[in-house]
Protein backbone atom coordinates (compact mmCIF):
# COMPACT_ATOMS: atom_id res chain seq x y z
CA UNK A 1 0.00 0.00 0.00
CA UNK A 2 1.35 3.19 -0.58
CA UNK A 3 0.81 5.62 1.85
CA UNK A 4 0.62 9.75 1.16
CA UNK A 5 -1.21 12.87 2.55
CA UNK A 6 -3.37 15.67 1.32
CA UNK A 7 -1.62 18.79 -0.27
CA UNK A 8 1.31 20.49 2.44
CA UNK A 9 0.86 18.03 5.28
CA UNK A 10 1.75 19.28 9.14
CA UNK A 11 4.67 17.59 10.77
CA UNK A 12 2.23 15.85 12.69
CA UNK A 13 0.25 14.30 9.56
CA UNK A 14 4.16 13.27 8.45
CA UNK A 15 5.01 11.96 11.28
CA UNK A 16 1.96 9.75 11.28
CA UNK A 17 2.23 8.56 8.27
CA UNK A 18 5.75 7.40 8.70
CA UNK A 19 4.64 5.91 11.90
CA UNK A 20 2.01 3.73 10.29
CA UNK A 21 4.52 3.13 7.14
CA UNK A 22 6.37 1.40 10.17
CA UNK A 23 4.15 -1.18 11.17
CA UNK A 24 2.14 -2.44 8.29
CA UNK A 25 3.42 -3.14 4.36
CA UNK A 26 3.03 -0.38 2.64
CA UNK A 27 5.53 2.67 1.56
CA UNK A 28 5.01 6.49 2.29
CA UNK A 29 5.39 9.33 0.07
CA UNK A 30 5.27 12.61 0.21
CA UNK A 31 2.78 14.35 -2.00
CA UNK A 32 3.94 17.26 -3.15
CA UNK A 33 2.13 18.54 -5.97
CA UNK A 34 0.79 15.57 -7.65
CA UNK A 35 -2.65 14.97 -8.27
CA UNK A 36 -4.81 12.70 -7.20
CA UNK A 37 -4.41 10.84 -10.11
CA UNK A 38 -0.51 11.42 -10.08
CA UNK A 39 -0.46 9.35 -6.58
CA UNK A 40 -2.51 6.29 -7.79
CA UNK A 41 -0.25 6.46 -10.73
CA UNK A 42 2.49 6.27 -8.67
CA UNK A 43 1.06 3.57 -6.58
CA UNK A 44 0.89 1.52 -9.27
CA UNK A 45 3.97 2.07 -10.89
CA UNK A 46 5.43 0.91 -7.19
CA UNK A 47 3.47 -2.05 -7.54
CA UNK A 48 0.78 -1.54 -5.18
CA UNK A 49 -2.76 -1.73 -5.82
CA UNK A 50 -4.29 0.01 -2.78
CA UNK A 51 -3.35 3.41 -1.48
CA UNK A 52 -3.80 5.62 1.19
CA UNK A 53 -4.65 9.18 1.77
CA UNK A 54 -4.14 10.59 4.89
CA UNK A 55 -5.88 14.72 5.13
CA UNK A 56 -5.72 16.17 8.07
CA UNK A 57 -7.80 19.41 9.78
CA UNK A 58 -6.22 21.90 11.85
CA UNK A 59 -2.59 20.24 11.50
CA UNK A 60 -3.86 17.36 12.82
CA UNK A 61 -4.45 13.97 10.59
CA UNK A 62 -8.46 13.26 10.72
CA UNK A 63 -9.31 11.44 7.74
CA UNK A 64 -8.13 8.13 6.00
CA UNK A 65 -9.21 7.09 2.27
CA UNK A 66 -8.68 4.07 0.89
CA UNK A 67 -8.38 3.36 -3.04
CA UNK A 68 -8.13 0.36 -5.11
CA UNK A 69 -6.06 0.25 -8.03
CA UNK A 70 -8.93 1.38 -10.48
CA UNK A 71 -8.97 4.54 -8.39
CA UNK A 72 -12.17 4.12 -6.50
CA UNK A 73 -12.71 4.88 -3.08
CA UNK A 74 -13.22 1.69 -1.05
CA UNK A 75 -13.01 2.93 2.63
CA UNK A 76 -13.22 6.45 4.26
CA UNK A 77 -12.59 6.84 7.94
CA UNK A 78 -13.10 10.02 10.22
CA UNK A 79 -9.71 9.21 12.89
CA UNK A 80 -8.12 11.11 15.59
CA UNK A 81 -4.25 9.63 16.45
CA UNK A 82 -2.02 9.05 19.10
CA UNK A 83 1.61 9.14 17.72
CA UNK A 84 4.00 7.52 20.72
CA UNK A 85 7.65 7.91 20.30
CA UNK A 86 7.58 4.15 21.01
CA UNK A 87 10.85 2.10 20.32
CA UNK A 88 8.81 -1.16 19.99
CA UNK A 89 9.38 -2.69 15.96
CA UNK A 90 6.42 -5.10 14.65
CA UNK A 91 7.45 -7.70 12.48
CA UNK A 92 5.58 -6.74 9.43
CA UNK A 93 5.21 -10.04 7.98
CA UNK A 94 4.07 -11.77 10.75
CA UNK A 95 1.06 -9.22 11.52
CA UNK A 96 -1.94 -10.24 12.39
CA UNK A 97 -5.43 -8.46 12.85
CA UNK A 98 -7.82 -9.12 15.84
CA UNK A 99 -10.91 -7.54 15.37
CA UNK A 100 -14.28 -6.98 17.00
CA UNK A 101 -16.03 -5.01 14.64
CA UNK A 102 -16.94 -7.16 11.88
CA UNK A 103 -18.23 -3.84 9.48
CA UNK A 104 -14.23 -2.97 9.62
CA UNK A 105 -13.19 -6.54 8.84
CA UNK A 106 -12.44 -4.76 4.71
CA UNK A 107 -9.84 -3.18 6.98
CA UNK A 108 -7.31 -5.81 7.40
CA UNK A 109 -7.92 -6.81 3.28
CA UNK A 110 -6.81 -3.17 2.70
CA UNK A 111 -4.00 -3.10 5.01
CA UNK A 112 -3.27 -6.52 4.13
CA UNK A 113 -3.22 -8.00 7.22
CA UNK A 114 -4.42 -11.43 7.62
CA UNK A 115 -7.06 -12.53 10.37
CA UNK A 116 -5.55 -13.45 13.70
CA UNK A 117 -6.57 -17.41 14.54
CA UNK A 118 -4.81 -17.61 17.64
CA UNK A 119 -7.41 -15.98 20.66
CA UNK A 120 -4.47 -14.91 22.91
CA UNK A 121 -1.63 -13.59 20.53
CA UNK A 122 -0.37 -10.50 21.56
CA UNK A 123 3.13 -9.98 19.66
CA UNK A 124 2.84 -8.53 16.16
CA UNK A 125 -1.06 -7.72 16.08
CA UNK A 126 -3.45 -5.65 15.25
CA UNK A 127 -5.97 -4.95 17.40
CA UNK A 128 -9.36 -3.43 16.39
CA UNK A 129 -11.74 -2.81 19.12
CA UNK A 130 -15.17 -1.35 19.50
CA UNK A 131 -15.09 2.30 20.65
CA UNK A 132 -17.85 4.10 23.07
CA UNK A 133 -20.92 3.57 20.30
CA UNK A 134 -21.35 1.57 17.33
CA UNK A 135 -19.88 3.21 14.93
CA UNK A 136 -16.29 4.30 16.76
CA UNK A 137 -13.20 1.92 17.29
CA UNK A 138 -9.96 2.07 18.19
CA UNK A 139 -6.72 0.97 16.08
CA UNK A 140 -3.51 -0.70 18.08
CA UNK A 141 0.03 -2.04 17.05
CA UNK A 142 1.34 -4.72 19.68
CA UNK A 143 4.58 -5.38 18.87
CA UNK A 144 7.12 -8.55 18.78
CA UNK A 145 7.41 -8.32 22.42
CA UNK A 146 3.43 -8.18 22.97
CA UNK A 147 4.00 -4.13 23.95
CA UNK A 148 1.57 -1.31 22.56
CA UNK A 149 3.37 0.59 19.94
CA UNK A 150 2.16 3.39 18.45
CA UNK A 151 0.12 4.62 16.25
CA UNK A 152 -2.86 4.36 18.04
CA UNK A 153 -5.83 5.63 15.76
CA UNK A 154 -9.25 6.27 16.82
CA UNK A 155 -11.92 5.52 14.56
CA UNK A 156 -14.91 8.11 14.84
CA UNK A 157 -16.81 6.93 11.88
CA UNK A 158 -16.65 5.10 8.50
CA UNK A 159 -18.19 4.99 5.46
CA UNK A 160 -17.45 1.59 2.88
CA UNK A 161 -18.03 2.31 -0.61
CA UNK A 162 -19.19 -0.86 -2.62
CA UNK A 163 -17.33 -1.66 -5.81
Amino acid sequence: MLITTSRKPSQRTRSFCKSLDRVINSEYTNRGKMSLRNVLLKSSQLGFDKTAVISETKGNPSKIDFYNEKGDIVLSMDVTVSITNSKGRVKIKELSLKSEMDDLNILGELLGVPKCMETLKRENVLVLKKGDNERRAIMEFYDSKGLITGPKIYIKDWRIFHE
